[in-house]
């Protein structure tokens, strides 16, 4: 009985270490990895590519599939890194073209479309004949030419609009200018019309003190003739007085 519970425990130790030895096999995380993968679950075989480079940080198939996980949860900037780490690797010129044609199409998501093209290149020298290589190569060239068109007709609308402002802020200091013509025209009018109302005003103020001028000289005047004409009286006065007396004197 003894010998049977014996038994019995160290089939379930071996049992047990067979799978925590299988748990920490890389190649075993990676296969489930590709299990989860292939059922669409790209979360869970992230989960497992990254617990088999924990376990071995140069497993190449490891490290591309968890790039491809990540492409697939459209997480592209890290998969484009994750894959440009793969082409520092020592590995077949096959796999490498692989690493740097998925290294592309990270970048073209990214909106990197000149890096992606280099990317392609790196992967044409490594493999000439593959077609989707060669595809996706001519599909970026023609997003750069669409782009610099695009920045072409962007920097043309800019230099209209430039030129469009450049030409209302001319015609506005125009504008501005003629403006401060007509306002100095305006001022000298309005200076020569005082200038003429007080030249008017000191010309009346003049033939005033004329005419007052004239009518005192003509009270002095006819002053002077009434005074004349008393003394005239006067004198008359007295030589008829004069003649009066002598005429009453006893010779």
């Amino acid at each position: 009985m003894l010998k049977t519970l014996i038994h019995i425990l160290l089939i379930a130790i071996a049992l047990l270490i067979s799978l925590f030895t299988e748990a920490q096999n890389p190649n075993k995380l990676v296969r489930k990895g590709n299990k989860a993968f292939e059922e669409g679950e790209y979360k869970a075989a992230e989960q497992n590519y990254r617990n088999a480079l924990e376990k071995d940080e140069d497993n190449y198939k490891g490290m591309y599939n968890l790039g491809n996980s990540l492409y697939k949860q459209e997480g592209y900037k890290e998969a484009a890194q994750n894959y440009s780490r793969m082409t520092n690797k020592k590995v077949d010129k096959k796999s490498l073209a692989q690493a740097y044609h998925n290294l592309g199409n990270s970048l073209l998501k990214s909106k990197k479309i000149q890096e992606s093209i280099d990317a392609y290149k790196q992967a044409l020298k490594l493999n000439p004949d593959d077609q989707e290589t060669k595809y996706n190569l001519a599909y970026a060239k023609k997003l750069k030419q669409q782009q610099q068109q695009q920045k072409q007709k962007n920097q043309q609308q800019q230099n209209q609009d430039q030129q469009q402002k450049d030409k209302q802020k001319q015609d506005q200091q125009q504008q501005d200018k003629q403006k401060q013509q007509q306002d100095q025209q305006k001022q000298q009018q309005q200076n020569q019309q005082q200038k003429k109302g007080d030249q008017q005003e000191q010309q009346q103020q003049k033939m005033e003190q004329r005419k007052i001028s004239k009518e005192d000289a003509q009270r002095m005047l006819q002053a002077l003739k009434n005074d004349e004409k008393k003394l005239l009286k006067e004198i008359r006065r007295q030589k008829l007085k004069r003649k009066k007396i002598e005429s009453e004197k006893d010779w």
